[in-house]
C-alpha cells in the first residue's frame, strides 16, 4: 500500500470515528433526562355505554297469550298505563265467584237473616226469663227465711233460677263465638276477592314509571311468560354513563370523582361527569366491574346504546416531581451514573410516574 493509500485510509476511518462518537452522544443524550416538577394527574380508563335513567325490562306476572298491544317504540308513557293485555276468561269468573261469596258472608254477619240476629232475640227472651226467675227465688228465699213455704218449692225456684242464668251466659258465648266466626269468613271471603282482582290485574300489563318505551318484544296472539321481558322502559329525558372498570384498577375508583369522557357520536367533544355508583359484583366473564356516573351537564340528542371511552380521575397533584415511565426499571428502579438505585414511586398515568424519593431534578437517569 502506498503512503498515499494509507493516509486516505486513516483519513477514512477518522471520519467514521468521529460520525460513530457523534451519534452516540446523540443517542445518549437522547436516552436520558432528569426528574422535572409539573403537574400530574392519575387516571382510570374505562368503557362507556349510555343508558337512558331507571331502564327496566317488563315482565308479565301470568302466563298467557297476548290479546292487545297498547303502545310502541318511542312512545311517552305513564305511571300504571296499560302497555298489553294477556286474556283472562278464567280470572274474571274467579273474580265473579270471590265477590258473591263476599257478599253472602257479610249478609250471615249483619244481613236480615243473620245468624246473630236469631241469637239476639234468644238472649232477649232468656234474660227476660232469667229476671222472673230471679224475682221468684228472691221472694221464696225471704219466706223460706221467715220459715214459710216447703223446702221443695225453695228448691224448685232456686232450680229455676240458675238454669235460667246458665241458659242466659251460654248464649252469651254462643253469641260472641259466633259473631268471631262470621268476621273471620267475612275476612276471608274479602281476601279471596281481593287477590282475585288483583289476579284480574295481572292480566294487565302496566307501568311502573313515567318515561318512554325503548323496545317492545311480543305482538298480539304470541305467548308470554314471566321469564320473557314484553318490553323496555325508561326515563326520556335522563341518561346514566355505565362503564367497565378493569378489576386491577377498581380499588382505584370512588364515588364522587370526576370523569371525562368521550363518546363516538360526539366528535371533538368531551363531557365531564362525576361517578355516582359502583356495583361490588365482578362479571367474571369480562372481568371487570360495571360503574355508573351522571353527566355534569347533558348534552343534547342522546340515545340509548351510545357508545364511547372514559378516563376517571382517580388522583392529581400541582408539583410533582415526575419521570416518564419508559426510564422505570422493574416499576421502582433508575438508570443513573450511579448505576441502579430504588426509587419510591407516587401516581402514575399512561406517560409519566411520580417520583417520591431516590432521585431529584439534578440526577441523570438513563433508559434501561
Amino acid at each position: 500500500m502506498s503512503a498515499i493509500q494509507f493516509s486516505k485510509s486513516i483519513n477514512i476511518s477518522a471520519t467514521l470515528l468521529i460520525i460513530i462518537l457523534g451519534l452516540s452522544g446523540c443517542e445518549q443524550k437522547k436516552d436520558s433526562t432528569k426528574p422535572q416538577v409539573q403537574p400530574i394527574t392519575e387516571s382510570v380508563y374505562a368503557s362507556v355505554n349510555i343508558e337512558p335513567d331507571q331502564l327496566y325490562e317488563v315482565h308479565a306476572v301470568v302466563s298467557g297469550i297476548i290479546s292487545e298491544v297498547y303502545v310502541k317504540e318511542g312512545d311517552t308513557i305513564q305511571i300504571n298505563q296499560a302497555i298489553a293485555q294477556i286474556s283472562n276468561t278464567s280470572s274474571k269468573l274467579n273474580a265473579e265467584n270471590a265477590q258473591l261469596a263476599l257478599k253472602l258472608a257479610k249478609d250471615n254477619l249483619s244481613g236480615p237473616g243473620s245468624v246473630l240476629k236469631s241469637l239476639k232475640d234468644r238472649i232477649q227472651t232468656a234474660k227476660i226469663t232469667h229476671h222472673q226467675d230471679s224475682i221468684d227465688f228472691m221472694r221464696q228465699k225471704r219466706l223460706w227465711d221467715q220459715n214459710i213455704g216447703t223446702a221443695a218449692q225453695f228448691d224448685q225456684r232456686k232450680l229455676a233460677y240458675e238454669v235460667s242464668k246458665q241458659t242466659l251466659q251460654s248464649l252469651y258465648k254462643e253469641y260472641e263465638r259466633t259473631e268471631t266466626e262470621l268476621k273471620s269468613m267475612v275476612n276471608q271471603a274479602q281476601n279471596n276477592y281481593e287477590n282475585a282482582l288483583k289476579g284480574n290485574s295481572d292480566f294487565t300489563i302496566t307501568s311502573r314509571m313515567k318515561g318512554r318505551v325503548y323496545s317492545v318484544f311480543k305482538e298480539p296472539g304470541e305467548l308470554i311468560s314471566p321469564q320473557e321481558p314484553l318490553a323496555t322502559i325508561g326515563k326520556s329525558e335522563a341518561f346514566i354513563i355505565k362503564m367497565q372498570v378493569d378489576e386491577v384498577d377498581i380499588t382505584k375508583v370512588k364515588t364522587g370523582q370526576k370523569v371525562i369522557l368521550k363518546l363516538d357520536a360526539f366528535e371533538d367533544q368531551t363531557f365531564e361527569a362525576y361517578l355516582t355508583r359502583i356495583l361490588p359484583q365482578k362479571n367474571t366473564r369480562t372481568q371487570t366491574f360495571l360503574i355508573e356516573a351522571d353527566f355534569v351537564n347533558q348534552p343534547n340528542n342522546l340515545y340509548s346504546g351510545l357508545s364511547g371511552e372514559a378516563n376517571i380521575i382517580v388522583s392529581q397533584k400541582s408539583n410533582a416531581l415526575v419521570i416518564p415511565r419508559r426510564f422505570l426499571q422493574d416499576g421502582n428502579v433508575v438508570k443513573t451514573d450511579s448505576g441502579q438505585v430504588p426509587v419510591e414511586v407516587g401516581m402514575m398515568n399512561m406517560e409519566y410516574a411520580e417520583i417520591l424519593s431516590g432521585v431529584d431534578t439534578t440526577t441523570v437517569i438513563y433508559l434501561p
